[in-house]
């Protein structure tokens, strides 16, 4: 009797897959809190830079480890936030656009971001006019951008990124100093997001609610040790090991959370996201862009 081949049986229809990204990080070789300009700052309270450094380093091992390549930037004296990436800009496909700072103690971080995308195969790199933080307060979620504005990113901004990566910019309203930055209260999710709603305005998080009604809403809890602050593969979440019921709703939806321990970092603002600025590939469908002069 001749034996009948049989195919593998189909895995099941919306399994969650981890796509390989690629990532900017900045070692926390000068990251130090002498000043403040967010809630979570406190100059009174010392910073351990080896164990920043050690963190940091678990960080990007974990990266690697989950198979995302990691590029590094060289951080500079003077630049204690550098370590924060995410600030730096905002890269889809071949264009970049580095950041503005709002703050005179992080100026000098848009330049240095600016000349390391420079420095890459990009075919457009421009330096923003407008004041924004780049994935600081910039998600690329499916094809449109979500931006956050009230503490950093002017709403101006948001005109200047849609005109540059010709893709829908939503603009959203945070109130909250605690979440200073859009990544601090929304954490992108593929096609959908985790969110703290009263970190925004009542029509913002109304907005949200339209146009996410499959969202996972973060606790307070939660989004006071900034677990919204992660990095999403579409499977694994990278968050910080502080985020527990945020962990187990994300288990609940079939992603598989990865926690990371990030407290030094934690001291001035940041987490996962902070630390980690994604170069995304060009979206299939996104319009092309003219340029900007």
């Amino acid at each position: 009797m001749t034996a009948v081949a049989t195919l593998p049986a189909p895995e099941p229809a919306g399994i969650r897959r981890p796509t390989p990204r690629r990532f900017l990080m900045c070692r926390p070789d000068h990251f130090d809190v002498y000043y403040a300009i967010n809630p979570w700052m406190d100059v009174a309270t010392p910073v351990d830079r080896a164990l920043a450094l050690a963190q940091w380093e678990n960080l990007r091992a974990t990266f690697e480890r989950h198979g995302h390549t990691v590029d590094v930037i060289a951080g500079e004296s003077g630049l204690p936030d550098m370590v924060f990436a995410a600030n730096g800009g905002l890269v889809i496909g071949d264009r970049a656009l580095s950041a503005r700072f709002a703050n005179a103690e992080r100026v000098a971080e848009g330049p240095a971001y600016h000349t390391w995308l420079a420095g890459q195969d990009f075919a457009e790199v421009l330096a923003a006019a407008e004041i924004n933080e780049g994935e600081g307060d910039f998600a690329v979620v499916g094809e449109r951008i979500l931006a956050g504005t009230g503490f950093r990113s002017s709403p101006a901004a948001h005109r200047e990124v849609e005109r540059f990566f010709g893709l829908p910019v939503i603009t959203l309203e945070l109130v909250d100093p605690r979440f200073y930055h859009l990544d601090t209260a929304v954490m992108v999710l593929g096609d959908t997001i985790a969110y703290y709603p009263a970190a925004f305005s009542s029509a913002s998080a109304a907005l949200l609610a339209q146009l996410y009604p499959d969202a996972i809403i973060a606790t307070e809890a939660d989004a006071v040790v900034l677990g919204l602050n992660g990095v999403c593969d579409g499977k694994h979440v990278f968050l910080s090991d502080r985020a527990v019921a945020l962990s187990e709703q994300l288990r609940a939806r079939d992603y598989e959370p990865v926690g990371i321990d990030l407290s030094e970092l934690l001291k001035a603002g940041g987490s996962v996201k902070c630390c980690t600025l994604e170069l995304h590939p060009t979206r299939v469908t996104a319009a092309v862009a003219p340029a900007m002069g």
